[in-house]
């Protein structure tokens, strides 16, 4: 393709010239350019149309023709073109770095590419290379750098291995991923894995590095990894850590790149000058399509500017440092940090920050032994604090080290969360939960506007009025009507000389009404408790009563869904894809909650629309539509262990799904039928029956599929740029997380997606999001029990709690560890509390509440042993006290005891004397009175020992009590 002023000159085969035809005529109207086409035979070398295209484009000599340098062409074709190119008179400029600073400022669309491309490269590093080294730096295995290599290239290709949702046919690898260890180290972006082992040694430097491509859009990362760092490695890597963070600091709008650079130099020059001639030459370049835009490299000498929307590969490093131990491969080391950012107009988006490059997270340690005698080395000539490692390996107490990293960032979470909760009741308390008012904005009920409407009855009888919704009953020689809603029950009743009596209540003021019914106390001149009637005619009767039933229960599931639709948020119109963009289908589903009325479920279609989704079956009273902006949360989970695959909707405002309002919508399919015959015998070798199962796997797998490539496609609706406010995207379920649980009556099994908490194959459904979680308290925890209950509180204290029972303590461990793991503050208790009164306690004297420690009175292990060591400093106390005084104690028992029967019981005595002496002692007294009598004949016998023994006994039980008494009472369990 050659470009000039007026004309773009086009050299190509037929086919691919009438492909190119079509935008023939809008290069024409859009930017005025005329599209030339030089059509080549097939076995044409092109020669002579080259030679007319560079007549055409120039005569003169001194014409000057712009080419990008660095790309070789490859082709005879393009070889061709080249030659005769270089071989004219033409002045020729390479033009590669004004395309660069042409599209060095990238469009929102690209940003989100670019975004998707890191997020791929930082799962891949975090998830699996990360996992991979500690595996088998803790076996300690063999393996290659270039066996490294090809896995992590594989786990690249394959998104969902690392839990990454994103279409495998839009990815690809930027370069083969880096593994270096073992002294020998490149930094450069086109060092490659060796066929070495990889070096995990003491002092070991390995150095990792991953590119990814989302739709051709490149981003990259790499890390340092320490093992038993020597001091100067420690200190090395913080302060190249620092000199990163400087590049990316100063990477803002307005800014020369050659300032960031200087920026990294300033910051070793400070902290280690005789590093400076270690440190890269470079501190990255820009990306985007291209790996490398070379224009765009962060030197000293470059002065473009920096500007909005631009995004950088920065990646600095440390070459050839110098290190005292004494083996040669870990003599000389090399560092290296790379991220890839994108320059706002705010701030600076490093969007691979979800791998961390901390020291605590890179740095680990053999064995405890060794982290613990640094710290009490002082004769640290690097002057660096101890280095504090990530985890420990090869360790007998590995379990032990890891549980103790846990408890430790539980603590961390604790005062964090008591100064969010302070800061959040200090602000004004709780968020506001929601309205659930219940007030109908609907006229008052009428019957009948004027006595003109009464029908004309000719028998005084009762009779319901069904179009006018009465009932009209014959009061004193007249028909006085009544709406059916102020009726509150009817009953029928006979006696014994056939004569049948209905009984009509009605609703009047002071009888308590349900919130729907609040309407019927707007009528105060209603106050006709009941009304009576007499009737020889009893099926008349049972018709009447049954017809009142029925018309009461038809009114009333009317007023209440208008009163529910009353409640109802005001949402945007769907706008529907017209017929140049049709809409995406996905046919063939069931919905949750089902539409009402009677006869089989209708599939419908689910149609993906500008704004929001529409579900509709051949019924045209069924039909739903969810707008994009009210959805929360959006789940799609295929059939693996289920029977269903469902896409599930979460929704922020309720809407009505026939006369149902819900914020929950689920659309499923059923990949198998739910009904099996099990009353016959199955053979394994039943080819009918393996045929069968066969189909049924096909037909699952078909489904997954058909939801997979639905979802896929809303997916890229929803990064474009006027949906970036929505953040929405479909989660996953992550089965291998998940637990059986009751949460409401069933028990059924939950399992977390990346953002929340899910049960969605059994209605009720159960979606929790964790950002709104306050704390998790895991309940009736103790040895011996086989299940035990998780308590959530919502940051909303007018929220209830949520309580799933039931789980097996196998689960245990699992939920501990995921908890830490999504930062969520979790407590243990062994009985369940009653968590109003909590809550109560929080919102109505929430000062108290942050002073008296916030949520840390729910820390069992602190309270436990601090009440332990309590009572036994108190019972040594009392023991000691009872051995030396024994007699003073059961003397001053005694004489205690003998006051109060004289004071309390005397008068008793007295009263009671004569009636005892009449009815004779009960069974009770006689049973206390051989009990005495045993224990004096015991007494008399026992040794002298046995008796202080029994003495010191009574004394601690008494000092128990004391001591029982004086502590404060314990909050309210349940």
């Amino acid at each position: 393709m050659v470009f000039t002023k007026v004309k773009i000159h086009i050299l190509c085969s037929q086919k691919k010239a009438s492909i190119l035809n079509s935008v023939k005529k809008s290069a024409k109207e859009s930017v005025g350019v005329e599209i030339v086409f030089h059509v080549k035979a097939r076995n044409d070398d092109g020669a002579s149309l080259m030679d007319s295209i560079i007549r055409a484009f120039g005569a003169r000599s001194s014409s000057t023709v712009g080419f990008i340098a660095r790309e070789k062409p490859e082709g005879k074709l393009l070889e061709g073109w080249d030659e005769k190119l270089r071989n004219s008179k033409f002045v020729l400029s390479d033009v590669a770095n004004g395309f660069s600073a042409l599209f060095a400022a990238k469009s929102d669309e690209e940003v989100t590419f670019i975004k998707r491309a890191a997020y791929l490269t930082a799962s891949v590093m975090k998830n699996f290379v990360v996992s991979k080294l500690e595996n088998v730096i803790d076996e300690e295995k063999k393996i290659l750098h270039s066996e490294l290599m090809e896995e992590t290239e594989k786990v690249i290709l394959e998104p969902s291995k690392v839990n990454c949702k994103l279409k495998a046919e839009n990815v690809d690898i930027c370069y083969p991923p880096i593994f270096q260890s073992g002294g020998k180290f490149d930094l450069r972006p086109s060092a490659v894995s060796n066929n070495e082992e990889l070096y995990y040694a003491s002092a070991g430097v390995i150095i990792c590095g991953v590119g990814a491509r989302y739709k051709s859009y490149c981003s990259n990362i790499a890390r340092t990894f320490l093992i038993d760092a020597d001091p100067i490695q420690s200190k090395a890597y913080e302060i190249l850590l620092k000199a990163h963070e400087a590049v990316i600091g100063s990477l803002k709008p307005g800014n020369k790149l050659g300032a960031s650079y200087l920026a990294a130099v300033s910051v070793v020059e400070k902290d280690a000058p005789h590093m400076v001639s270690c440190l890269t030459k470079s501190a990255g370049t820009g990306i985007g399509i291209e790996f490398r835009e070379l224009g765009l490299k962060i030197n000293a000498k470059n002065d473009e500017i920096v500007k909005e929307g631009m995004a950088f590969n920065v990646s600095i490093g440390f070459q050839n440092l110098q290190c005292e131990n004494s083996e040669s491969k870990n003599k000389v080391f090399s560092l290296l940090l790379a991220d890839t950012v994108v320059v706002n107009k705010d701030k600076t988006d490093i969007v691979t920050s979800m791998s961390s490059k901390a020291l605590k997270d890179v740095a680990y340690s053999f064995n405890e032994d060794e982290e613990e005698e640094k710290p009490k080395s002082k004769s640290d000539h690097s002057g660096t604090e101890p280095l504090m490692s990530k985890t420990t390996l090869r360790s007998n107490n590995r379990e032990i080290s890891k549980e103790k990293l846990r408890r430790q960032h539980q603590a961390e979470l604790a005062r964090q969360k008591n100064e969010e909760t302070a800061r959040r009741l200090a602000g004004g308390g709780n968020e506001a939960g929601e309205n659930r008012s219940s007030s109908r904005s609907s006229a008052e009920l009428v019957a009948y506007k004027n006595i003109n409407d009464l029908p004309p009855l000719s028998e005084m009888m009762i009779h319901v009025d069904q179009k006018n919704e009465a009932v009209l009953l014959p009061i004193n020689g007249s028909m006085v009507p009544f709406h059916v809603y102020f009726i509150r029950n009817e009953e029928i009743q006979q006696d014994t000389n056939r004569n049948c009596y209905v009984r009509i209540s009605f609703n009047l003021p002071g009888i308590p009404f349900k919130p729907r019914d609040s309407n019927s106390m707007k009528f105060r001149s209603i106050y006709l408790k009941e009304a009576r009637f007499r009737s020889k005619d009893s099926r008349h009767i049972s018709e009447v009563v049954q017809s009142i039933k029925t018309l009461r229960k038809r009114v009333k599931a009317r007023e209440s869904e208008r009163a529910e639709r009353a409640t109802l948020v005001t949402q945007e119109r769907l706008q529907l894809a017209n017929n140049r963009y049709k809409p995406i289908r996905l046919p063939n589903l069931l919905i949750r909650p089902a539409f009402g009325g009677r006869g089989s479920k209708i599939a419908g279609t689910l149609e993906a629309h500008v704004n929001g989704f529409r579900y509709s079956t051949t019924r045209s009273n069924e039909r739903v539509d969810v707008i994009f902006a009210n959805i929360k949360h959006a789940f799609f989970q295929p059939a693996e262990n289920e029977m269903i695959t469902l896409l599930h909707f979460h929704l922020h405002n309720h809407i009505m799904v026939g006369n149902r309002k819900t914020k929950d919508v689920q659309f499923y399919v059923e990949v198998m039928d739910m009904v099996q015959n099990v009353c016959g015998k199955r053979s394994d070798y039943d080819p009918d029956e393996l045929e069968e199962e066969q189909r049924e796997r096909d037909r699952k797998n078909k489904i997954n599929v058909e939801f997979q490539s639905f979802v896929n496609r809303v997916n890229d609706i929803w990064v474009q740029p006027q949906f970036n406010d929505l953040d929405l995207e479909f989660d996953q379920t992550l089965r291998e997380l998940g637990f059986p649980g009751v949460p409401h009556k069933s028990s059924v099994f939950v399992v977390p997606s990346s953002a929340c908490l899910v049960e969605l194959i059994e209605n009720p459904f159960l979606v929790v999001t964790l950002c709104e979680i306050e704390i998790v308290n895991l309940e009736r925890v103790g040895l011996g029990q086989k299940n035990f209950d998780m308590t959530i509180v919502f940051k909303d204290f007018k929220r209830d709690v949520l309580r799933i029972d039931s789980i097996p303590s196998t689960s245990l461990d699992g939920i501990r560890v995921w908890l830490d793991t999504m930062d969520i503050k979790y407590y243990e208790s062994r009985l369940n509390l009653d968590w109003r009164a909590v809550l109560k306690r929080v919102t109505d004297d929430p000062k108290t509440f942050i002073k008296d420690g916030g949520w840390e009175f729910l820390n069992s292990e602190a309270t436990d042993s601090e009440s332990d060591n309590d009572n036994s400093e108190e019972s040594d106390k009392s023991y000691v006290q009872s051995d030396t005084d024994d007699n003073e104690s059961v003397v001053e028992s005694t004489e205690d005891e003998e006051e109060e029967d004289s004071d309390g019981d005397s008068e008793e005595e007295d009263s009671d004397e004569d009636s005892e002496e009449e009815k004779g002692k009960r069974c009770e007294e006689l049973e206390r009175e051989a009990s005495n009598a045993d224990r004096e004949e015991g007494n008399e016998s026992d040794s002298e020992e046995d008796s202080k023994r029994r003495k010191a006994k009574a004394a601690f039980g008494k000092s128990r009590g004391s001591l029982s008494s004086s502590m404060p009472k314990r909050r309210k369990l349940r």
